[in-house]
């Protein structure tokens, strides 16, 4: 595999991308960024100073992902999805004075691995977005998501399960607290509010 990066594009001579990784189109990766191998980096997507991503994750067209965010193995990022840093937002200070980098302290977004996040969907921080959950589509979220969860509106609440193929579970006959996946027939665990794999 060979790094492939579009003329367009704008990628900084310190950040480190990964073998196998594509960076279309009017994409621009800042510096100290680091990209893992096999990842895909939509038309005008973003990653901003130091932001951390592993391997082969997709960011689609227009993606936003500010620092200091982090996203694990296997992440989908979807068009127009924007990812924040700062959970007080202003362009000026209490004296009327421009804000600088130095004036603020970025807060993270952290997706975990295989966690999709849907088109124009927004990821207020600082939240976590668990292990194979799943973003609707427009969705805001404001807090941290479970591993496996479905969310979805504004503000984002738990609305199901997915597996990790990301098909919506649905209840096992009979057995209360088991969740089938109808994909790969795998039977999950719902514990506390929390979702389980098989073997765990």
């Amino acid at each position: 595999m060979t790094l492939r990066i579009q003329p367009s594009a704008q990628v900084d001579e310190s950040a480190q991308l990964g073998d196998g990784t594509t960076v279309w189109d009017l994409a621009q990766i800042r510096e100290q960024a680091t990209l893992g191998s096999g990842c895909i980096i939509g038309r005008g997507a973003y990653v901003g100073p130091g932001v951390r991503i592993g391997d082969n994750v997709k960011l689609q067209n227009y993606a936003l992902v500010y620092e200091p965010a982090v996203l694990g193995d296997g992440v989908f990022v979807g068009p127009a999805a924007v990812l924040t840093n700062d959970h007080y937002p202003r362009s000026v200070d209490p004296g009327g004075r421009l804000k600088r980098g130095e004036d603020w302290t970025a807060v993270a977004v952290e997706v975990a691995e295989g966690a999709s996040l849907g088109a124009r969907s927004v990821c207020v921080a600082p939240v976590r977005v668990g292990r194979w959950a799943l973003v609707a589509a427009g969705a805001v979220v404001t807090r941290d998501v479970p591993d496996f969860a479905l969310v979805a509106g504004v503000p984002a609440r738990r609305i199901g399960w997915v597996g990790r193929a990301g098909v919506r579970l649905t209840p096992l006959d009979g057995e209360s607290g088991s969740w089938l996946c109808p994909e790969t027939g795998a039977v999950y665990q719902e514990k506390d509010g929390e979702l389980l794999e098989p073997g765990v």
